[in-house]
Parts: structure tokens; sequence; C-alpha cells
């Protein structure tokens, strides 16, 4: 339990704090735990307003974590509409928290009402409810951020207080500047994504956010088996879930006549395709931050194989030809091996073959799940990381949710 000096420390560095993330889904990671660390909440939830509806974009509980296998939480995401039946509608129709101590008590004569589906499915039970409307500088309500059963000392379900009330509302006028920031990132990053998808239908946006979310998902497996320190994991979620949304950047300057072939490469057209890891990596080479040395990492190696068959290998980003003295026999460079890949190329390497073979490509079907898992684990210890691959496949619950989240629309 934080003291009120601890609070008020907190809250002053909050800014410096949030504006250091990037990502966008990180970020609303970051604002939900922090928000729920100055009343000690049991849960929270945080909504994007998109035109006429909020979207339920991220959730916490650590009720319900505690029973995950893994401790990580699957939730289904939905929109409810701006309206006042609803509390988060309520609040984002009109701007003006609502501090709730027992949702079980809204008296009958309120506009707004507590829909116990979300109870009744999990076994959660709701109490004491603290909703804020997170605010642009423009005026406009462009979020809900939404914290569940504040908890005292012994544990046990206490409304929100008044105080909390003062310090959240300044919350959540700091994580709306955040998260605007944090929307153009995205929206910019998504950009770029749609001027490969112009050339490549493979390359959409729920591909790139599916490719994200997963490589994230397996990183901090990882990053947990091998003792990586906080602070290093956290700067890390953030480079890596850009980075690798962006994989396949290079293929902007792939001819039309090749991506957009319906069917499958021959060697002089697969060789051209290859290419695309080089391109991708020099659109970051005069790096600038952590993010364009990531960038340049995960599109140059997502296609190394553990076993060392895979491309480019051992080549000079600048000029695409192979190092001093890793010319391979037959043409090309010698392929990395092994770790001499870097991490962040090997995760993205599992993550893409994956959403690769379960989505439609131009020249194939949708790879039923069970025929994608039997090729992930054919690939273990040949094209891909044995040790990622075990976490992949511990961690499918987590994956299925993402594909949910990030459907084809």
């Amino acid at each position: 339990m934080l003291t009120e000096a601890q609070k008020l420390d907190a809250l002053a560095g909050l800014g410096v704090e949030l504006n250091q993330v990037r990502d966008l889904d990180v970020l609303m990671e970051k604002i939900l735990s922090l928000a729920r660390r100055f009343p000690n909440a049991d849960a929270g939830s945080i909504y994007i307003r998109r035109e006429g509806f909020l979207d339920f974009s991220y959730t916490q509980n650590d009720t319900l974590k505690a029973r995950q296998p893994h401790g990580k939480l699957i939730y289904s995401t939905f929109s409810i509409p701006v309206d006042k039946t609803s509390v988060a509608g309520y609040v984002a129709a009109t701007g003006r928290l609502l501090n709730i101590p027992d949702v079980h008590e809204i008296p009958p004569t309120a506009p707004y009402g507590f829909h116990k589906e979300f109870d009744d499915a999990t076994g959660f039970r709701t109490r004491s409810m603290l909703t804020l409307p997170m605010v642009q500088a423009s005026g406009e309500v462009m979020g809900v951020l939404q914290v569940i059963n504040a908890m005292d000392e012994a544990g046990r379900v206490v409304p929100f207080t008044a105080e909390g009330e003062r310090m959240l509302s300044h919350f959540a006028s700091i994580a709306a500047v955040a998260l605007t920031r944090a929307q153009m990132t995205r929206a910019l990053l998504l950009r770029m994504i749609r001027m490969s998808e112009m050339r490549d239908p493979k390359e959409t946006g729920a591909h790139v956010n599916r490719v994200g979310a997963y490589s994230l998902e397996v990183y901090e497996a990882w990053a947990q088996l091998h003792g990586i320190p906080h602070e290093e994991v956290e700067n890390n979620r953030d480079t890596l879930r850009m980075a690798a949304m962006l994989h396949d950047v290079g293929k902007v300057a792939i001819s039309d006549l090749i991506l957009k072939k319906p069917g499958r490469f021959n060697h002089e057209e697969y060789e051209t395709m290859k290419q695309h890891t080089v391109l991708g990596a020099r659109l970051f080479q005069d790096a600038q931050s952590d993010f364009d040395r990531a960038a340049a990492l995960v599109a140059a190696n997502h296609h190394e194989r553990w076993d060392g068959q895979g491309y480019p290998g051992h080549v000079d980003i600048t000029t695409g030809r192979p190092l001093p003295g890793q010319a391979a026999p037959a043409g090309g460079a010698l392929g990395k091996r092994g770790e001499e890949s870097p991490l962040f190329g090997r995760i993205v390497a599992v993550a893409d073959v994956y959403d690769a073979l379960v989505s439609v490509r131009v020249y194939k079907e949708a790879w039923s799940e069970e025929e994608t898992l039997a090729a992930i684990r054919a690939g273990r210890g040949s094209q891909f990381d044995p040790e990622l691959v075990d976490i992949f496949l511990s961690r499918l619950d987590v994956i299925r949710s993402i594909q949910d989240r990030y459907a084809e629309e």
C-alpha cells in the first residue's frame, strides 16, 4: 500500500514516465498498472473512443490473473455505445467521473446501470468502481479509465475516496496526453504498413498487429525464464512491439509483378523477394533510437533459420553483399546459425510464420490451427529456435486471444 507522500511523488513523475512509452498497447498496460496503484485497485479497464462507440481496449484483474496458468489475463474485445445507459458510456457522453461505492446498489433512478454478465461468466465480484474521462487538450473525451474494487490494507474491498478521485483525475489528464501521442505513433506505423499493403495484399494492419503482439508475449516469457532485469524488459517491450510490426516494410521496394503474383515464385523471383530483408533494414540504417536499431535487426533477421539455411545471412546491409569470409559456395552469403541471429529476429521468425500459415494468402487457403502447430513443431531446432517454439506453444491461450483481438476486418 502506497503512502500519501509516495502517491504524490509517483504522480509528479508520471508525465515523464508515460511519455517514454511509444507503443499504444504497451502504454495502455502501463497506464492501467499505474492507475491501480494509487487506490490499490484489484482491477481496471481502458476504453478508447472510436466514433460513437467505446472500444474495450485493455483490462487488468489481479483476482482473475491468479487463476490463469501463466498469470496472463485472457479477455475478449467488444464495443459499447457512447450513451448514458452504461457506466463507461455515461462518463464518455457527459465528461463527468462516476464514483460508485457499490455497483449492486446503483439507484433505479440512475440513467446508467451495471451489467453483470462479466461477473457471472468469470465468478469475479465487482463492488466499488471509479470511472473517469480521459480528455484531450481540445476538450474531447478520447477514452475512459475505470478502476475497480479499491482494497484496504486487510485486502477488503472499500469505496474509492474523494482524495483518490482527485489524484486519478490528474492522472487521467496525463494519460490522455500520452495516449494521444501514442495513437499518433501507431497511426504513423500503420500508414507505413498501408504503403506495403498497397503493394503486397498480405501485409495488413491486422497481420502486423498480431505479429507484434505474439512477439511481445514470447519475449516476456523468455525474459522471465532468463531473469532479465525489469527495466530492460520494459524498454525492450516497447521497441520490440513496434519493430515487429515493421518486419516486412522492405517489400515496398519489391516489384508488383512479384508481390502480387497469384502463385509461388520461381527461383529468380524468390531471390528478388529475399532482398526485402536488406531493403527494410536500410530504412533504419541511420539509427537515431533503440527503436531504429530494433527495427533494423528484425527486418534483416526474421527470415534467418536456426540451422543456418535462412537469408539474407551475413551481409553488409549497405551493399547487400556477403561480409568478408561469409560467402557461400553456391553464391550469396552464409546464413546465420543459431544465436548468430539476434533474439528479436528469432522471435519474429516464429510469430510471422505462424500468422502467415493460419491466414489466407493469394497462393493458399488458411491452414487449420492443428496443421499450423504441426508445422511449427516440425521446425523446432531446424527453422526455429527450439526454446522460443516451446514458449510459443505454451502460450497458445494468449495467442488465440490475440487472433480474436486483431481479426481481419
